[in-house]
Parts: structure tokens; sequence; C-alpha cells
């Protein structure tokens, strides 16, 4: 790739912490590479299915195919797997990451080894497949469908996302039991795979490891509210991927203080993500465009900052209840509490639904002059519901401008750069005259 395209796809960062992820990124994936040589447990796995501490106490590798799907994107060098899963029958519309993953694996068994030019070397062939079905029904499909290309032990793990109409506190026992036991089929699943049997104390030290990583990275994350906005979601994009690849390792805890002391510094001496902050904008459901981050940029021309987000959102704040000892026990607690948040939050304000009322809060406490939703074609899991987010948002906020931006996660061939750009010049007149009309 040359460096015309790389500096086209890529956006302008505002922060010191987000220039050191590509450096994070690669030593990822050559510390996973290094671990499949010396014959360590790999596995490929999932954000957002709750076994990040579980796999690091038992000492297995994880390798996050839905990351390495994006990281092809933001290369563009995604297209190769992509025309190889649609060869092998798969549909264009579906999902992009599992487009280049199923491409990826497919390819490497027709060749016998990783393809040429992988980025990053490309992933490892991995000794288990761990899904879930949190999210949408790929991420539990996806491995089931690498068994045409390889006979890798998988396990699917059921992540309960309860109806934003359920009685929380009538569901919460059931709930956290279901999910204990499917982490504790999970963990018996892999002491099967590597021949030792779990270390709870271990797994506990490792909880309590990442619950303050966690509360690190929010504390940094509501810095964003002060004016100017000290970080724009440019750097979110990338900030975001310490705490969903490398969860668990304690660089990321270190990580995530350093980037609370770089934000609170630049707070106290109100230096915002670009020189003179005009309007700020919050970016809504929908993942980001991984192909044209740059597109981010072109907001910034009129002044714009993007000082929150929907996507890869914070995780709320949990404490371990001093009553609970198994750590089995305390993830899927803490899963139930942050699965249901938006519920009981929406509920609370009459009826609202959990998506909409994320996007509510951030427009209220992030101080939000417009919004900007992606239309996604392979993503439906995050396109869907985005009329009903910008009707909700009408409600609470009239005259507040909602953009739809359309392209997608992977898929290059979905976006026009014009036609983006003409989108974005109508919608900040909105957020302009909106704002003026407001003063």
């Amino acid at each position: 790739m040359t460096q015309e395209v790389r500096e086209k796809t890529s956006s302008r960062k505002s922060t010191e912490s987000a220039g050191k992820i590509r450096a994070i990124v690669k030593r990822m994936y050559q510390e996973a590479q290094q671990a499949k040589e010396e014959k360590r447990k790999v596995a490929y796995c999932m954000v957002m299915c709750n076994y990040e501490e579980i796999l690091a106490a038992m000492d297995i590798v994880q390798v996050y195919t839905e990351n390495y799907a994006g990281l092809c994107a933001v290369k563009r060098q995604a297209e190769p797997y992509m025309e190889k899963a649609r060869a092998e029958g798969y549909s264009d519309l579906l999902c992009g990451y599992t487009q280049v993953g199923i491409g990826f694996d497919a390819l490497r068994r027709e060749l016998g080894g990783v393809p040429p030019d992988a980025p990053d070397g490309g992933m490892p062939e991995p000794d288990m497949l761990l899904g879930c079905s949190m999210g949408c029904d790929p991420r539990w499909k996806w491995y089931q469908a690498l068994g045409r290309y390889k006979d890798t032990p998988i396990y699917n793990m059921d992540v309960l996302m309860p109806p934003s109409d359920a009685n929380m506190d009538a569901i919460e026992e059931h709930s956290v039991r279901y999910m204990a036991e499917e982490l504790r089929g999970l963990i018996a699943f892999l002491e099967e795979q590597t021949g030792k049997k779990m270390d709870y104390d271990r797994l506990m030290a490792i909880v309590r490891q990442v619950e303050e990583t966690r509360w690190w990275w929010r504390e940094a994350y509501e810095l964003r509210k002060a004016i100017p906005c000290p970080m724009s979601t440019q750097d979110h994009f990338v900030l975001f991927v310490p705490h969903h690849m490398l969860l668990t390792d304690p660089m990321t805890l270190d990580f995530y203080k350093g980037l609370y002391q770089e934000l609170k510094e630049r707070v106290d001496n109100k230096i915002g993500a670009i020189g003179e902050e005009k309007y700020r904008l919050l970016w809504g459901v929908g993942l980001p465009p991984w192909h044209s981050m740059y597109i981010l940029d072109y907001f910034l021309d009129y002044g714009a900052v993007f000082a929150a987000e929907t996507a890869y959102m914070v995780p709320e704040p949990f404490e371990i209840p001093p009553d609970v000892s198994d750590p089995v026990e305390v993830i899927a607690l803490r899963a139930f509490e942050r699965n249901t948040s938006l519920q009981r939050q929406g509920q609370e304000a009459g009826g609202i639904p959990p998506l909409a009322q994320a996007h509510l809060e951030r427009i209220r406490d992030y101080s939000i002059d417009g919004v900007v939703m992606h239309i996604t074609r392979s993503c439906r899991a995050s396109t869907m519901g985005q009329i009903l987010v910008r009707n909700v948002i009408r409600d609470h906020y009239p005259g507040l401008p909602v953009m739809f931006m359309e392209s997608d996660i992977i898929d290059l061939q979905t976006y026009s750069e014009a036609e983006t750009k003409n989108r974005i010049d109508a919608f900040m007149e909105m957020v302009d005259a909106n704002k003026r009309s407001a003063a």
C-alpha cells in the first residue's frame, strides 16, 4: 500500500495516546504468531463475550477476528478476502467482518499457509474457535462456517440481552444463573482443550484488575464533557482497542491511566481537539467506515468536533460485591448489570428504547449540537433502529439535526466521497442554523 493511500484512509488524532495504538496492534499480532510457534494455545475470539478474563487465567492467547477484518479495511487490503468469501458462495450482504474472516481462512486453506501480504503477518492458525450470541447472528455462525476449512474445536456461548420491556428485578436471578452456567460450560471446554484446570484465585485477581482498567478508561472518557473537548471520536475509534482486544494485559491498565493524565492536562489547560471548537457532534448508532476514516476530518473543517459516540461505548462502572467470592458469578452478575443498565434507565424515563436512551444521555451530557449515524450495508445489527432513534431524538430535542451517512464498515465499493461530503455540507448548514436560533 502506498503512503498516499495510507494517509487517505486514516484520520487526524488529537492525543499522543492515540498515536501509540498502531504499535500496540502490531505487537498484538506478533505475539499471537510467536505464541503459535511456541505451541501455546491460541483462540479465535470476539468482543463482548465476557470470557476475556477466563481465557487469560487459562493462558490462552486471544486473537480477535473482527479486529483483524477492521485492520484489513483500514489498510485497504480487505478486498481479496471478501472476493474469496463471495467465490465460496457467501453473500456480499453478509457482515463485512465475517466476509473478510471467512475469505482469509479459505485462502489459507487453499494456499497451505497465510496469504501473502496479509496485514501485520496475518492471524495464526487457531487451536479453538470461541463465538457467542452477543450482537448478531454472524458472531454465532461465522466460526461454524469455518468448519469447511479447518477441523478446529468450537464453543459458542450464549450472552443474554434482556428485552427492554422486561422486569429486570424479576429476571435477574435466572439471568445471572444462566450466564454463570454458560461460563462454566466454557471453562470445562477450555480445561479439556488445554489439559489444565482453572485457577479461580488467579481468575478473581484478573477480574479485579480489569475493573480497575475500566474505571480509568471511563474517567478519561468523561473528561470529554469539557468545553473545548480534549479528544475526538477519531481518537476513540483507535483508543478502544486495548480495552476490547487486550483487556487483561497489565499494559492496558497503565495505558488508560496515561490517557486520563493526558486528557486531564488538556482539560486543565483548555486544549481542545482542534484550534477553535464551534460545534459538538455525536457519532450515533452505526460502526465507522474503517476503509475511509479520513472522512471524519471533513467535519473539522467546519470547526465541528465529535465529542462522544455510542459505538464501542465505555462500560458502566461495576463494583464487585463483597459477598460474592466466585469470580464466575462476578462475571455473570457484571454482564447482567451492564446489559440492562440502559434498559433500566429507559424504563425510568418512560419507556425509551435502550439505544435511544444512550443517545439522549450523550446529547445532554456532552452538549451535542448534531448527530451523525452511519448506515452500514453489511452490518444490520448496528444499523437497525436508526430511524427509531432519530425520531426519539426529535421528540426530546426538536430541531437537533441528524445526518445519515451511507457506506459500509469494510466494503469500499459502497462508498462515495463526493456524495458523503455533499451530505456533510448540508448537515453542517443545519447544525449552524439550529445553534444560531437557540442562542
